[in-house]
Parts: C-alpha cells; sequence; structure tokens
C-alpha cells in the first residue's frame, strides 16, 4: 500500500470505532509519513489523459460553452462525448489538445462524458453542471472546517451529494503553470498531510478539510438553489495580493511603490548566490551537531547535512506574480460562476508603503481573475481583513489607531465602493473585523461564509427582494456646533439598541482623535414634546474635540464598533474615515518633520507616535474621571437628588 493511499484508509476509517483496534498499526505507519507531499497523480500523465480539472464527481459551469482539454500523442485524434454532443481534435506537436462542447443547462442528473484516443478510452463518472465558485485569498480562507468554532456541527451535517470540492495544491515559481498534480500535501501548520487535487462528493469527511468559509458560502447558496455547487478552493497562507496577480500587470502599473516592490524582488533575485546559501546551512548543521555532542545529546535522525542547492527568491510565495503562474493559471480557460477573495494580513506586514498601494493591486488583481477565465463581468466578493491583536477599548482607543493592517480593512471596502460607483455590478463585500478574536486566525468562519453568501444570493440567484446584503452607508457629513451629523441610507443600531454606539472617533485641526460620544438625530418634537428621534442619523461629538472636523469608525485592527444595519441583519457598517490623513501624520507634529526612510515608519519613528497617542488615552481617561468626580460631588451637595 502506497503511503498516500494508506493515508485515505486511515482518514477513511477514523469515524469507525470498531476496525480501528485492527488497523493501529497502520495508523502508526501512517503518522511516520514522510513529511514531503505524496504524489498520487501527475500534473500531466503519459499517453492520453485530461487535465486534472476534469475527474469523475465534478461540477461543469452551466450556460458556458464547456472546453475539456488534456494531452495524447503528437498527432492523435481525440473524440470528447457527453450526453449527445460530441466534439473532436487533433493533438498538437506539444501534445495538448482542446474540444469544446455546447452549453448545457443546471443538471442534477449524473452524467458521463468519454474520451476516446487511438487505443485507450477514459470515461468520467457522476459529472453535474451546475455553478462553479472560486476561493482565493490566504490562511484565513484557507482555514479548515474542522479547526473552527462550530465546525462539527457543520461537519455531522455536511451530507450534500450535489456539492462537490476541489482544492488545489500549492505549487511554486514564476513560470506559468498548465496543470497541478493530485496529491497529499503535508502541512508543518497542522502536522498532517491533506488530501488535494481531487474532486470529490461532499461529505463529513471531506468538507472537514475544506475552507470554513468557503464551505459555509457554497452549502447556503446550493440550500437556496438547490442546483449542483463546485468549489474549487486555490487559498494559500501567508500570501500578498501581489502574488495573485500576473508578474507582468504588477510591471506594467504606473506607481511608485509598485515599482520599487518590483524593483526590490529583482535585486534579490539577482543576489541570490545558492552555493553561499549550502554552505551557510552547512556550516549551521555542523554547528547544531558539534553543540548537541557537546551536551552528550543524540544527533536526531533527521538532522541531515544539507546537499542541495536551494532556488531563493525567485519561487518565494509572494514573489509578485508567483502565485498566479503556479496556482491560477493552471485553471485559466475554465467557465466558473464567480470568485470570493479573503486576504491582507501579509500585505499589513508591509506597513505604510503597502497599505498605500494595496487598492490599485486588489482592483488590478481582480481584473486579472476575470480575464483568465474569460469573464469580463465575472462576479468577485471581497471578504475585509479580520481582526488580530488585543482589542481596542476606550481605555486604549487611540493607540490601537497605529496599524497598517486598518488601512487594508480600509483600501478593500474602498475597492468595493469605487468599483460599485463605476458601474460594475458583480463586485461584493463583507465586514469580518466583528467576529472578533486576538489571535490573527478567528476561529469565527461560519458567520463570514454565511455573510458573503447574502451577497451571491441577492445579485446572483434572484434573491434580492428577500436578502439584504450591502452594508449600510454613510450618505451625507455636517460639521456643525461643535459636532459631526452623519446621515445614512438606513436605519442604523447596536446588536442591543438600548446599549451605547461605540466605534466612532472625532478629531479637529490637530488631528488628535478621540472616541466620540454618539447620539441618534434628534429631528423635531411632537405635539408632546416628545424628541422624534431619526434612527437614520447619528450625532458624534466629545468634550475632548470642541471643534470636530472629521471622523473614523472601527479604526483598530481588533476594533471597537457595535453599528449594523437595524433592519434584523448583521450587517455591520465598514470601516471608514472621512479625513485622508496620512499614518504618520496622526496626531499632527509628532515628527516633527521627519522623513520616513522608503515611505516606512522607523523604529524610533513609530515609538514617537505610540508615546503621543497613549498620551491622548491618558489625557481624556483623566478628564473622564475628574467629570466623574465633579458630578459625584454635585450629588453629595445635592443630597444625591
Amino acid at each position: 500500500m502506497t503511503p498516500s493511499c494508506l493515508a485515505r484508509a486511515v482518514r477513511f476509517v477514523a469515524g469507525l470505532p470498531f476496525l480501528l483496534v485492527g488497523l493501529a498499526p497502520l495508523a502508526a505507519q501512517a503518522e511516520r509519513m514522510p513529511k514531503e507531499d505524496v504524489v498520487d497523480v501527475p500534473a500531466v500523465g503519459e499517453g492520453l489523459c485530461l487535465h486534472n480539472l476534469f475527474q469523475s464527481h465534478m461540477v461543469l459551469q452551466r450556460d458556458r460553452p464547456i472546453g475539456i482539454w488534456g494531452h495524447a500523442a503528437p498527432g492523435e485524434e481525440v473524440s470528447v462525448t457527453f450526453g449527445d454532443a460530441r466534439a473532436s481534435a487533433t493533438a498538437a506537436a506539444d501534445r495538448s489538445w482542446r474540444v469544446e462542447l455546447p452549453a448545457r443547462p443546471a443538471s442534477s442528473a449524473p452524467a458521463t462524458i468519454t474520451v476516446a484516443g487511438k487505443d485507450t478510452t477514459l470515461v468520467l463518472d457522476d459529472v453535474l453542471v451546475g455553478d462553479v465558485w472560486l476561493l482565493g485569498g490566504q490562511s484565513n480562507m484557507e482555514f479548515p472546517l474542522d479547526r473552527v468554532d462550530n465546525g462539527q456541527l457543520e461537519i455531522v451535517s455536511a451530507r450534500y451529494d450535489e456539492l462537490r470540492i476541489l482544492t488545489v495544491p500549492a505549487q511554486d515559481g514564476p513560470a506559468p503553470q498548465t496543470g497541478f498534480p493530485r496529491l497529499h500535501e503535508w502541512s508543518d501548520w497542522f502536522g498532517r498531510h491533506y488530501r488535494k487535487g481531487d474532486w470529490d462528493v461532499c461529505s463529513p469527511e471531506i468538507a472537514r478539510e475544506l475552507s470554513a468559509i468557503g464551505y459555509v458560502f457554497a452549502r447556503r447558496i446550493h440550500m437556496a438553489t438547490r442546483i449542483p455547487i463546485g468549489v474549487i478552493d486555490l487559498s494559500r497562507g501567508g500570501t500578498t495580493v501581489e502574488t495573485w496577480t500576473p508578474d507582468a500587470v504588477v510591471r506594467g502599473m504606473d506607481m511608485p511603490e509598485v515599482a520599487a516592490l518590483v524593483a526590490d524582488w529583482d535585486a534579490r533575485v539577482a543576489a541570490w548566490d545558492p552555493q553561499a546559501d549550502l554552505q551557510k546551512r552547512i556550516a549551521d548543521h555542523e554547528r547544531r551537531v558539534a553543540q548537541r555532542k557537546e551536551q552528550g545529546q543524540e544527533i536526531p535522525a533527521d538532522w541531515v547535512r544539507p546537499d542541495d542547492l536551494r532556488p531563493g527568491p525567485a519561487v518565494d510565495q509572494n514573489r509578485p506574480g508567483n502565485c498566479f503562474a503556479a496556482m491560477v493559471r493552471p485553471l485559466a480557460g475554465l467557465p466558473v460562476k464567480g470568485a470570493v477573495f479573503h486576504q491582507g494580513y501579509n500585505n499589513a506586514l508591509g506597513g505604510i508603503t503597502s497599505a498605500a498601494m494595496y487598492q490599485r493591486l486588489l482592483t488590478t488583481m481582480i481584473g486579472a481573475w476575470r480575464e483568465a477565465f474569460g469573464d469580463p463581468e465575472m462576479p468577485f466578493g471581497i471578504i475585509s481583513l479580520c481582526t488580530d491583536g488585543d482589542p481596542q477599548t476606550r481605555d486604549n482607543y487611540c493607540e490601537k489607531m497605529l496599524d497598517a493592517g486598518i488601512l487594508i480593512r480600509e483600501a478593500q471596502h474602498r475597492t468595493f465602493l469605487e468599483l460599485t460607483a463605476a458601474g460594475d455590478r458583480n463586485v461584493g463585500f463583507a465586514s469580518s473585523y466583528d467576529q472578533r478574536r486576538s489571535w490573527y486566525h478567528p476561529q469565527q468562519k461560519i458567520p463570514v461564509g454565511e455573510r458573503i453568501s447574502r451577497w451571491a444570493l441577492a445579485t446572483q440567484y434572484g434573491f434580492e427582494r428577500q436578502i439584504r446584503w450591502t452594508p449600510p452607508r454613510i450618505t451625507e457629513m455636517q460639521v456643525e456646533d461643535g459636532r459631526i451629523v452623519l446621515r445614512f441610507d438606513r436605519a442604523v443600531a447596536p446588536p442591543d439598541n438600548k446599549a451605547a454606539i461605540e466605534g466612532f472617533a472625532i478629531a479637529g485641526e490637530d488631528r488628535r482623535f478621540h472616541p466620540a460620544d454618539v447620539e441618534w438625530f434628534v429631528k423635531g418634537h411632537d405635539d408632546r414634546n416628545r424628541p422624534q428621534i431619526d434612527r437614520a442619523a447619528l450625532v458624534l461629538q466629545s468634550p475632548m474635540v470642541p471643534a470636530p472636523i472629521h471622523f473614523r469608525y472601527a479604526w483598530g485592527r481588533n476594533p471597537m464598533g457595535n453599528l449594523q444595519s437595524a433592519d434584523h441583519n448583521d450587517l455591520p457598517l465598514a470601516t471608514q474615515r472621512s479625513d485622508d490623513w496620512p499614518m504618520e501624520d496622526v496626531p499632527l507634529g509628532v515628527l516633527g518633520g521627519e522623513t520616513l526612510e522608503n515611505g516606512q515608519l522607523s523604529r524610533g519613528q513609530r515609538g514617537k507616535i505610540l508615546q503621543a497617542l497613549r498620551q491622548q488615552d491618558l489625557e481624556r481617561r483623566l478628564a473622564e474621571a475628574r467629570a466623574l468626580l465633579e458630578e459625584h460631588g454635585r450629588l453629595e451637595g445635592s443630597g444625591g437628588r
């Protein structure tokens, strides 16, 4: 039994306790499987073969011409039959062939595709026709269902025969790939192999390894539409938006920050010396071995003296264009319904410079994906960056405003707004910051999957009358009499409509933000002098900011913010602001005219700004304490009346 087949067997019987005793030796053997990826099926096989996209149990996109392709001997005639449709092609000198069959409507009836060559016939069984959705982004999209809150409840009920799942394995390098292998891919993070590259029918055992957000998104669409849904997960942990964009497209962007990014990568690739790297690793290895011997410790068996030449930054997963070339390009030309993208953490690590170019890169990436899949109007849903770090409170509010991740989240919302304003009717958006955790992998993924499914169901499946998906939108801002008045496109409220509204901050010309006290706008009084409340308008003010001119909302990496639609939908107001002040100039004058090195804050400059922000928090807390003591004194002086 091969290691990969053994792993499948062990996972299959994991839910059968009465067999586990007899299979204990097999389970132990599986645990000793090598960490390297175990290949079952290569990207391109010998003789007549199909691209690994085309397998039994797959879903083909409805209402679009069906392209099917693969390899055969040069000059070999290949015919493909699907139902009553048939097409043929002759393999080219590079062995490639492709046919196109007529579009078909959605169908839950399992069908067969037959591919016949000179001496070989391939048969794909149980093929359905429905909608195919792509999942893109980094680890928070990749995060599997069995690792999230309430995931087990989803897993035990994940029995949807018409929901089909394919997870694309990670591949490296800048060279455009035409296919992908089918394998068991090792995960250092979870310490186990994950089966990738195979189309599978949704079951508890299969769903547990799928993206939690992707599973819930697909499950909800299938439940509502009852048509087959295929989901292809090509997300990859630790990746940036520029790696998911074609290299040539990134290089063609007219933006100084992007040009500097490309130049930096080019310099790193050019400077790489594989021999010097090998010698350094050998020296490190020998030093570690010597230390173990001096301590009288045994040398671990897997401590092998390095002898390989590594490719270096040329194949780094975050080099611009690399993930597009290695993971998106192999799927190019496949008709799909749309894509959902959840990413941003690694771009936030790039600080001010990365945040400055994120919106342009994301917009460009969306266009590149639409081109790759042959649909300039392909639906594309954006899920904003999730939370990370200690929660923002009134006590540390200002300090928590210094974080480039907030700018990434703002850029994601602005991308949605600007594409929509330009007439794009197929771009979606969902916030995730309200699903809070201090870990950068918040495990509240199920509500996020449900939220982005609202967009798809309303805009792509005819449920716009029943489902609201757009977040509340600020339609007007007025500055008057020491306060800011915001008007919305609908009524808004915190989840508990008797709770205080949190998350807004206001600032004056000195750019010193402080949390705002928020009340609904009073538009008048009735004939009994009772206030008439406008719940689609808010008034922001603060005794710390006598002359406010701008506001910010949910401006923290793990932000305060509890405002949402007041129509029984948990659609939060997105992270946003009315100012355009650079992060290094808030509050004003702290750096005293110091320039930034390569557009980034130095450690010392960041420390100065943090100190100023902490001082703001302290001053506000002291002022609030004095006000409380004065109020208490007045109450004491009046006998508590």
